[in-house]
């Protein structure tokens, strides 16, 4: 009898067919599944061009080795997308650069992700007074200026990929939590999980196996979104100098470098700027790409 009633309690796993729905409503949101196309490219390429660089392989020229006699060149056949003031190729270093936007986003977003999940699945399963303080805390450090926060942590330690992409991860999770939260209340109620419950199941159990994988669809959502947000601050780090430092390549140090000679050099600016612009943009329209196909019910306005 306790074996049917554990059976009983399972809840219901995603079933192939409803994978295969959801990712059929999803290429049909035209505009997401182009974005989804260029995150995938722009992941092969931006990785590749990283592992080349550290074999010693370039095109279409060292992106940190400096060439006087080239600098300033406007876009050409030879500089597709032009040098800067130390005869650096910017088509270069953009692809170089793309590594650092990437790992950091992932990174601190796995980071964020990891925390908010933990601390919002104990909040709302359990809630009562436990609930009440880890909400609390969520208020008080939402009310922080996180981007600021960042900015004094990196005055004080020396800039790198990781440390940058930890301190964004540290202080973006609470929205996380609050979805997680908001998730596990509503799912702490339902039948199988009661039926868990009275067979005896402990609570991590409960939480991990039977409540969490119901909760997820909208944090691979929120995940995808936070990835240009990490992105952005990213760029914001290193164009104010605390983020990656020359001669290591960022879209941020970048526009950063060039900011001086945008009336001569205008190349130094946009097109680095329209690296972040079209990264970020598709990172959003995949997110909202996914958050409409997993509700069933927006489809009908793709």
């Amino acid at each position: 009898m306790t074996e049917q009633v554990t059976q009983d309690s399972e809840p219901t796993q995603l079933p192939t067919e409803l994978t295969v729905s959801v990712w059929r409503r999803f290429r049909k949101n035209t505009p997401s599944l182009i974005a989804l196309i260029m995150l995938i490219l722009l992941f092969v390429v931006g990785m590749g061009y990283w592992v080349l660089h550290l074999n010693d392989v370039h095109w279409p020229a060292d992106p940190t080795e400096p060439d006087p006699p080239s600098q300033f060149q406007s876009p050409s056949i030879q500089h597709p997308l032009g040098t800067d003031d130390l005869g650096r190729d910017v088509l270069a270093r953009i692809l170089l650069g793309a590594h650092v936007s990437l790992l950091i986003g992932f990174v601190a977003v796995g980071i964020s992700v990891t925390i908010g999940v933990v601390i919002g699945s104990i909040s709302g399963y359990f809630g009562g007074w436990i609930d009440t303080i880890i909400m609390r805390f969520v208020d008080m450090m939402m009310c922080i200026p996180t981007f600021f926060l960042i900015l004094t942590v990196a005055a004080l330690v020396r800039p790198s990929i990781w440390y940058i992409a930890l301190m964004i991860g540290l202080t973006r999770w609470m929205a996380t939590s609050r979805l997680v939260r908001a998730e596990f209340l509503t799912l702490r109620t339902v039948d199988y999980v009661q039926a868990a419950k009275a067979t005896g199941a402990k609570h991590l159990r409960i939480i991990f196996r039977h409540i969490l994988p119901n909760a997820l669809p909208p944090v691979f959502v929120s995940a995808v979104l936070g990835v240009s947000g990490a992105i952005l601050s990213e760029a914001s780090l290193s164009y104010l100098g605390f983020g990656v430092q020359p001669p290591d390549p960022s879209w941020g140090n970048i526009i950063a470098g060039g900011k001086q000679y945008i009336l001569d050099a205008w190349w130094l600016i946009v097109f680095p700027g329209m690296a972040i612009f079209i990264t970020t943009l598709a990172f959003y329209l995949t997110g909202e790409g996914m958050r409409i196909a997993l509700d069933p019910k927006e489809t009908k306005h793709i």
